[in-house]
């Protein structure tokens, strides 16, 4: 049989992305940001191509299908009618729009053709169906319900429906301007985060915080159904045709203008986030409930951007019907490239799924590039590194050794991760229970605020000893509950404490992964998918008897987690990171050549 081979692609809106599939295997997928260096980027994707290209051993002229996520058409009759709705106010936000629409975004199918130099129709899929294909297609499930939920698509905001076998039916959506992850994105610009990348740290922050705010939401801001369905009261907000996302009507239900960005966090911000943070879970719990009863489904498949949202997701496991719950690792718009390559492989091409037994199809997202021992060792020459190279399990031993000291790792190892987390491919590791790792690798090394929280990866084996979780979270896309067992009692005094001052009580024996309202965003780590992070982990527990270790992404606060090893050098050296591994490369901080670059790059990096 001739091989069939689809390069899929999103570009131009946030998380531009590139993935290859042959024969209906996603063989290699990738974020250009990974490439260029820039957080977000969403240039066209050449620097993504060429890697999944060269993975896949694929001439261009050897691509079957091309497809886009989007169809860019469709989104521009949507913001036109958009700005006539509410002219001649949206004047100068339609008139900034329009350079970049007339210059590029309409003509994405000669792009593409011209970047590629291609002679062959290019495919497009919806923004949403896009998502969804990226959902369920890739899934555990013979059949699963499929909800996605992001800012918007063409004109869609959110999408319900079902999978059986190839069929992909969604019969449901909500349409711009009504949109739960716009309204989620407005609560990020109000409380000073950045839009499209602070929304992570809107959700670290609601804990810190009371649901103060959410009687108010629901009355002025959002009407919700008790199906999940819901609409924006808009004279609140200014996204259709400003250039912000709130106006001064939603400033004076809330009590004055956003935070500035940088500026002192206060109580407001965190009860603010605490506030939309239930009303998000309120909104999608009811969707979900309703998709449930309407199909009949036991397993739910879950992409967009607000399926990021790993405490509405971890709720969902806990307080709906679905047995079992998928959510795709990337995502966000850069997952639409998995989606698109995926519908024209079952949808457009009507070839047949093949489930495996064994798990989902994304290959634990282990997708990105690999760097063989000769590519590290020229990489380390160059900087003058010392460097030993120890056999695996040599290796192993000795990192537990030094993260039981308290050592800080970088670890560097096989294929780079695709989607927005670290999964112990490009990771950053300490050890939880030190009550001190929190706040030493949020300010010293990841340059961040110091209440952003730290996931814990965990064997997979072990997981239930010290999460209350349902099934598996190879994704780190669940947030559960640590076990009781785990928990230490907290004193009147400390349980009296608000806002940042409750990060300094220690509230388990794993003190650096437990979030303050005793939960925590769980990664299980497979011997299947990642057999060396499993072996680490292993020999970890071994000399400790936990199962457990911090696992952040190798990056600081403002650039993408890191591709290379000339990259993972670099971040080890500008950071307060002891020891760095690649593949089987141990270098120690203390045996490096002086570092020539001072601290004023840290000002070159933009903020996240």
């Amino acid at each position: 049989m001739s091989s069939t081979t689809i390069l899929g692609l999103s570009a131009y809106y946030h998380d531009s992305a590139a993935c290859l599939v042959r024969n209906g295997a996603i063989i290699a997928a990738a974020q250009e940001e990974r490439f260029t260096r820039k957080r977000h980027d969403a240039t066209f994707p050449v620097h993504a191509i060429a890697y999944c290209l060269s993975e896949a051993k694929v001439r261009v002229n050897e691509l079957t299908h091309v497809c886009f996520y989007d169809k860019p058409v469709s989104k521009f009759m949507r913001i036109l009618e958009s700005h006539v709705a509410v002219a001649p106010k949206g004047l100068r936000a339609f008139l900034m729009a329009m350079p970049v629409w007339l210059r590029q975004k309409l003509w994405t199918a000669r792009e593409i053709e011209d970047a590629l130099s291609i002679d062959r129709e290019v495919l497009f899929t919806e923004h949403h169906q896009a998502h969804a294909s990226s959902a369920f297609f890739p899934s555990p499930f013979e059949s699963a319900a499929v909800l996605t939920l992001d800012g918007v698509g063409e004109w869609a905001t959110t999408t319900a429906g079902w999978g059986r076998g190839r069929e992909l039916v969604l019969d449901q959506e909500i349409r711009f301007p009504h949109s739960i992850g716009l309204l989620y994105s407005a609560f990020t610009y109000y409380t000073g985060f950045k839009i499209n990348s602070g929304e992570y740290k809107l959700m670290g922050l609601a804990p810190y915080g009371a649901p103060r705010f959410v009687d108010a939401i629901l009355e002025h801001l959002v009407d919700v159904k008790e199906d999940g369905s819901f609409r924006l009261n808009m004279s609140y907000f200014d996204y259709v045709g400003g250039l912000r996302m709130t106006n001064e009507r939603f400033h004076s239900l809330f009590g004055g203008p956003p935070r500035a960005p940088e500026s002192p966090i206060t109580e407001r911000d965190m009860d603010l986030a605490a506030s939309i943070q239930k009303v998000i879970e309120l909104v999608v719990l009811r969707i979900c409930r309703a998709l449930q009863q309407r199909t009949g489904e036991k397993n739910l498949c879950l992409a967009g951007g607000v399926a990021l949202n790993c405490v509405a997701n971890g709720k969902i496991t806990k307080e709906t019907s679905f047995e079992r719950v998928w959510v795709q690792p990337g995502a966000g718009d850069a997952g639409g490239a998995v989606g698109a390559a995926l519908a024209v492989w079952h949808t457009y091409l009507g070839r047949e799924r093949n489930v495996s037994p064994s798990g989902d199809a994304m290959a634990g997202a282990y997708l990105g590039p690999q760097f063989n021992a000769e590519q590290i060792a020229s990489a380390l020459v160059t900087v003058d590194a010392v460097s030993s190279v120890l056999e695996d399990d040599a290796l192993f031993l000795r990192v537990a050794g030094l993260l039981d000291e308290g050592a800080v790792i970088g670890w560097f190892s096989g294929r780079m991760e695709f989607g927005p987390r670290a999964l112990g491919a490009r990771s950053i590791l300490g050890d939880p229970r030190k009550p001190e790792m929190q706040r030493t690798m949020n300010l010293r090394i990841k340059f961040r605020e110091s209440f952003r929280p730290f996931a814990p990866a965990v064997l997979e084996e072990d997981a239930h000893a010290y999460f209350e979780l349902d099934g598996d979270s190879p994704y780190m896309l669940v947030t559960a509950p640590v076990r009781s067992e785990h928990l230490l009692p907290v004193s009147e005094a400390d349980a009296a404490r608000t806002g940042f001052a409750r990060l300094d009580i220690t509230r388990s024996s794993l003190p650096a992964i437990t979030h303050v309202d005793g939960s925590a965003r769980v990664q299980t780590v497979s011997r299947r998918t990642h057999p060396r992070f499993h072996a680490l982990l292993t020999a970890w527990k071994k000399r400790t008897g936990c199962s457990v270790l911090v696992n952040t992404s190798f990056n600081v606060r403002g650039e993408p987690i890191v591709c290379t090893p000339s990259e993972a050098y670099r971040c080890f050296m500008r950071t307060d990171i002891d020891a760095l591994v690649l593949e089987n490369h141990l270098l120690l901080k203390a045996d490096q050549p002086a570092w020539k670059e001072g601290e004023e790059w840290q000002s070159q990096i933009p903020a996240d």
